[in-house]
């Protein structure tokens, strides 16, 4: 489950009024990410989600997708592994996953592809203690013409 090489530094901010300052900006992308059977197979160890459409690649070359596929939620677990790649956010005591509002899933990730991440900062507000961005993470597929995944993130940084 080797990862590609680190490409360019985050999107950085210092502080929260730097972070309220940048909606509006795109982030990314990250650099490639190897999805192997793998990978596949250990989130599906993982979860306890064995379909044969994701583990199975003799029976899943004779489906639609003509190969297995990753898991939907393994594909918005990664978008959390894109998030520190695509956005730095210093002088604060720390940030928080607080959630996700609109999620999509739309075209699969055959095991054997490679994907990575893009991201705009949607919004920020504040909430105690600090601050609360939404920001969109779009997962693409290499190859494939729709995103694999699209998320409305929600974190908290704290000062």
């Amino acid at each position: 489950m080797a990862e590609e090489s680190a490409g360019a530094a985050p999107f950085a901010v210092d502080g929260l009024d730097e972070l309220r300052a940048a909606v509006g900006t795109t982030l990314g992308p990250t650099p490639w990410l190897p999805i192997d059977q793998a990978r596949i197979d250990g989130f599906a160890d993982v979860t306890g989600d064995h379909q044969w459409i994701h583990v199975d690649p003799v029976r899943a070359r004779e489906s639609a997708f003509g190969s297995t596929i990753a898991h939907g939620y393994l594909t918005l677990s990664l978008c959390n592994y894109f998030l520190p790649q695509l956005l730095s956010v210093h002088g604060v005591s720390m940030g928080v996953n607080y959630g996700a509002d609109r999620v999509r899933f739309p075209a699969p990730v055959p095991a054997g592809s490679r994907i990575r991440g893009h991201g705009e900062i949607l919004a920020c507000v504040d909430v105690p203690g600090g601050v609360q961005a939404t920001i969109r993470i779009t997962a693409e597929a290499e190859g494939q013409a729709k995103p694999a995944c699209v998320v409305e993130t929600l974190n908290r940084w704290l000062a």
